[in-house]
């Protein structure tokens, strides 16, 4: 990597995890902060892989049941995810979300990059997931909001219905596996493993260290223990 070059960042999310996205706009502060060229991937993890497509229940009634927890400690933990959520500009509404399954959501993000529209569509996915109330588990929802980011709305039920990126999904999550992520969001920058939405200061040393370690490298220097 020459300074010009961007830091390759790989990171794994779930368009159902709200710590996903606040932790993707405090990435956008600490790149902010770092000053330098990103080039930024995303990966395909299923939180809750067992999530019926039409789950038929509120998101506090699906977490008090996935996590084995009364609904009186779960609504309050929400309230704490909306403040947050609002301290990075978002709008959460968990009183609107549609709980799905995420896979046909995760085959169109793979369709996207291939169309060199990743970003634009997790972030709309994002925002139609946790802002609108959007149903992500169904193929013409998917495409409808894939168009609103420059893609063709029958390619993209073309490929959801043929399973086109079905393989690419799996080995995503199987390759989470392998190397031990538990959860998400998490990031791999450079050489280095960043788990959860941490604060734009935490991505920005990160950012930092991988640009030295790669001049570090070029130059036949050691680059020392990893952090």
């Amino acid at each position: 990597m020459t300074e010009s070059s961007p830091v390759e960042v790989h990171v794994w999310s779930d368009v159902a995890c709200p710590w996903c996205f606040i932790g993707k706009r405090r990435f956008e502060s600490g790149v902010r902060q770092f000053g330098g060229k990103v080039a930024l991937e995303y990966h395909s993890y299923e939180l809750a892989p067992d999530t019926p497509v039409d789950f038929e229940g509120s998101e506090v009634e699906f977490l008090a049941a996935h996590k084995g927890l009364p609904e009186s400690q779960v609504t309050p933990v929400l309230g704490h995810l909306t403040e947050l959520a609002a301290a990075e500009g978002l709008t959460y509404d968990f009183s609107a979300v549609r709980h799905t399954k995420t896979l046909l959501a995760h085959q169109a993000i793979h369709h996207a990059k291939v169309d060199g529209k990743q970003l634009e569509l997790v972030e709309r996915l994002f925002r139609a997931y946790f802002e609108e109330g959007r149903h992500l588990g169904h193929a013409d929802e998917l495409a409808g909001l894939a168009a609103e980011v420059g893609l063709d709305a029958e390619d993209v039920r073309r490929v959801l219905a043929d399973g086109t990126y079905a393989p690419a999904v799996q080995a995503d999550i199987d390759l989470a596996r392998e190397i031990g992520i538990t959860g998400v969001p998490f990031y791999v920058i450079g050489r280095y493993g960043v788990s959860g939405a941490q604060s734009p200061e935490v991505f920005a040393t990160a950012l930092a260290r991988a640009v030295e370690d790669a001049a570090a490298s070029a130059d036949g220097a050691p680059t020392g223990d990893q952090a």
